[in-house]
């Protein structure tokens, strides 16, 4: 029987990267998944391309009203929420001396309220459902220094720690909640996120991720870089009944990355 026989995850930043890897992997695993993001051309895609078992809702997380309309549509056309996936995020501003109260007001809605909201709105569902399974996409930025800009490495702690107390919670609840944090994982996040590939060729987006797959593989102790299916596998295990008695824990997923203490790494 496959891990996630008969159930229903909602994925947000689901069109590419980890999100897409996911998706593609708790499809094959027996789930019916429902892809959110702001790309409508790369998410109908998607879902069309993984067939009857995948669908796509077009949602920007930076808004309120679109998360609830995400989880909305995930109840409406599929009958309930077994598993809600806090992927979406990306680079949020500059470094310390230059950034702006823009920057500060977009990052805490794209990394931190988008998670503390999309927790809030599927709690319903879950309970109706008799439980459910939460995870938060964190960083290992919110670990340790060097790993991102200070606003993005305090953001992301937030998540991590907000994990850890909503998993406290919503433990009675049969909700489990946690987090994963990856590090020297090569997506496009790195030369701008899925914005900027998008205006890339096919050819030219290859060309980024094998340089940055080298380049990474410099910065782990295991001399390879991760890849958005070491995410994926990771959110796989948490999802499944291999998982059940896992809650309010971030599991760090870097390659060995933040036990190396070189501080120019």
């Amino acid at each position: 029987m496959a891990r996630l026989e008969n159930k229903v995850a909602l994925i947000t930043g689901g069109t590419s990267g980890i999100g897409a890897e996911t998706a593609r992997l708790f499809i094959k695993e027996g789930a019916q998944v429902v892809i959110s993001g702001r790309s409508e051309e790369k998410g109908s895609k998607l879902a069309e391309e993984l067939g009857e078992n995948a669908s796509y809702c077009l949602s920007d997380i930076t808004k309120e009203e679109d998360i609830k309309k995400a989880i909305s549509f995930t109840t409406d056309n599929l009958g309930k929420l077994d598993i809600l996936f806090n992927n979406a995020g990306g680079p949020v501003g500059a470094g310390l001396e230059n950034v702006t109260q823009k920057d500060i007001d977009y990052g805490v809605h794209l990394l931190l309220a988008s998670v503390i909201l999309g927790t809030r709105y599927a709690i319903g569902p879950m309970r109706k459902n008799g439980g459910g399974c939460i995870i938060n996409n964190s960083s290992i930025a919110g670990i340790r220094y060097r790993q991102g800009d200070p606003l993005y490495s305090a953001l992301k702690a937030g998540v991590t720690h907000f994990t850890k107390m909503s998993g406290v919670e919503l433990g009675k609840d049969n909700i489990r909640v946690n987090a994963i944090s990856p590090g020297a994982i090569a997506t496009p996040i790195f030369w701008g996120g899925s914005r900027v590939s998008n205006t890339l060729s096919a050819e030219e987006n290859e060309r980024k991720l094998k340089k940055l797959e080298g380049n990474l593989a410099q910065a782990v102790p295991l001399k390879r870089s991760g890849l958005a299916s070491d995410i994926a596998e990771a959110a796989l295990y948490l999802a499944s009944d291999a998982g059940s008695f896992v809650s309010c824990q971030d599991i760090v997923v870097d390659g060995g990355r933040t036990a190396m203490f070189n501080e120019n790494s």
